[in-house]
């Protein structure tokens, strides 16, 4: 209940069974486009007969990229360079054009440092995909959002706000 009005709220995640592993031993994607680590969460409210859902779904950056654990806090990660990442990258959001619609991506890595790699390289193949059903917005959450201004998260919800409402 808030502010005197009665609701249900339920919220279910289901982890996928493709790909799933421990940090740092399991990342990017397969052949098949199956993102490691994969989770659908879903919110569900029912108020007064209606019902609305908003599912979310998180998983590994999906092209082929490792991360082995080594004696340092946070290994390096290594973007393969042998393979053709664009065909799993395109089975990947195909299958979540599939289930799920539009697609709204966003990348919470460092833009800076080891993980810069991944962002721009992120960015760079969702751009040459061209794909009206999916756009990206990278979101560098250690930065902003250093020494707990979580009130920074406002930048993030002011650029998603508009396809949210959609």
């Amino acid at each position: 209940s808030i502010n005197g009005k009665c609701f249900e709220w339920l919220l279910v995640s289901r982890r996928s069974c493709f790909r799933a592993g421990v940090r740092y031993y399991v990342r990017g994607i397969d052949s098949e486009g199956h993102a490691a680590n994969f989770v659908e969460t879903e919110q569900v409210v029912h108020y007064r007969g209606s019902k609305a859902s908003f599912v979310q779904t998180r998983g590994s950056i999906p092209f082929f990229w490792s991360q082995r654990p080594n004696l340092k806090y946070k290994p390096k990660p290594q973007i393969s360079k042998s393979v053709n990442h664009m065909d799993g990258f395109q089975r990947h959001f195909d299958s979540q054009i599939i289930s799920y619609g539009k697609q709204m991506i966003v990348n919470l890595v460092n833009q800076k440092g080891s993980e810069k790699p991944l962002e721009q390289t992120f960015a760079k193949m969702v751009n040459s995909m061209a794909n009206g059903m999916v756009r990206y917005i990278a979101f560098d959450f250690h930065k902003e959002c250093s020494h707990m201004r979580w009130d920074r998260l406002q930048i993030l919800m002011d650029q998603l706000a508009e396809q949210q409402d959609e």
